[in-house]
C-alpha cells in the first residue's frame, strides 16, 4: 500500500511563512531607513554616540597610575582642605590650581602657587584650555588629560 501525501497540507502553511518572513525584513528595512531620513534633532541626538568628557588620570606617582580626576564643574587642587581634590605632595601649594568646564571643555589655572604648574612642560601663566594628551604637572604630580 503506497501511502499518499498531501502536499497542500504542508506547502501551504510554508508559504504563508515565507511570506509573513519577507513581510517582517521588508518593515524592518522601511523603519531602518525612516530613522535614516530624520533630520537631527531630539530624537537623532539619541542615536549619536555620547562623547565622554576630558579628565585628568595620573601618570605620577606610580602609587595612584592610572587613577582618574572627572571634572564635573569646577574643582581646586592642593594639599590643604580648602582644596576639593586634595594631594599628598609637599611641593603643592595649600591650593594649587583650579579645574574647570566650560561646556565641554575643560580649563585649567594656576592659582599663584609658590612652585607653579605646567602644562606640556611649560610653564602655565594664564587660563588654559586642555586637550585630549596633554600632560599636567602640579607639584610632583603628573596627569594626562584623556577622554
Amino acid at each position: 500500500m503506497i501511502a499518499e501525501t498531501n502536499y497542500a497540507a504542508i506547502i501551504r502553511p510554508l508559504q504563508f511563512l515565507v511570506l509573513a518572513l519577507a513581510a517582517l525584513f521588508f518593515l524592518r528595512v522601511l523603519r531602518a531607513a525612516m530613522l535614516e531620513m530624520q533630520p537631527p534633532g531630539e530624537d537623532g541626538e539619541r542615536r549619536t554616540r555620547r562623547r565622554r568628557r576630558l579628565a585628568l588620570e595620573f601618570i605620577e606617582p606610580d602609587t595612584l597610575a592610572g587613577e582618574r580626576i572627572e571634572v564635573v564643574d569646577t574643582v581646586t587642587l592642593g594639599r590643604g582642605a580648602p582644596s576639593n581634590i586634595v594631594l599628598d605632595d609637599s611641593f603643592l601649594s595649600t591650593v594649587h590650581a583650579r579645574l574647570s568646564l566650560d561646556g565641554d571643555d575643560l580649563f585649567v589655572e594656576d592659582l599663584g602657587s609658590t612652585n607653579g604648574s605646567y602644562v606640556n612642560a611649560e610653564p602655565l601663566i594664564y587660563r588654559t584650555q586642555l586637550i585630549k594628551g596633554d600632560v599636567v604637572q602640579f607639584g610632583n604630580t603628573i596627569f594626562e588629560v584623556v577622554r
